[in-house]
């Protein structure tokens, strides 16, 4: 969600919602048509950084499998997981696990 704006309320499903502003909310964005609804969803590599800048609240155990899973499948390049990194500023903690996976 954009900083600034309110959580929505809704019952099901449980939902924690976060605010991003600037390049972490704009960047990463892909724009899909299902039903003649556009959706505009964020990508596999800015959906692990922002894993990796949550960490604390989903585990690592979830950023890594995520990383680990997005790179077996090829469904993000490593140039594409360091730009997001950088966007969402956990580069440093993304590093020894880029490396270890290459």
């Amino acid at each position: 969600m954009p900083r600034g704006s309110h959580a929505p309320k809704i019952d099901y499903p449980p939902l924690k919602m976060v605010q991003f502003s600037g390049d972490a909310y704009e960047d990463g964005v892909e724009v899909f048509v299902r039903d003649k609804v556009k959706l505009r969803v964020y990508g596999v590599a800015k959906a692990i950084a922002d894993c990796f800048k949550h960490r604390n609240k989903i585990g690592l155990d979830v950023a890594l499998e995520a990383l680990k899973n997005a790179r077996a499948q090829k469904k993000a390049s490593a140039d594409d997981l360091w730009h997001f990194a950088k966007i969402c500023r956990v580069a440093n903690v993304m590093r020894p696990y880029l490396e270890a996976i290459g």
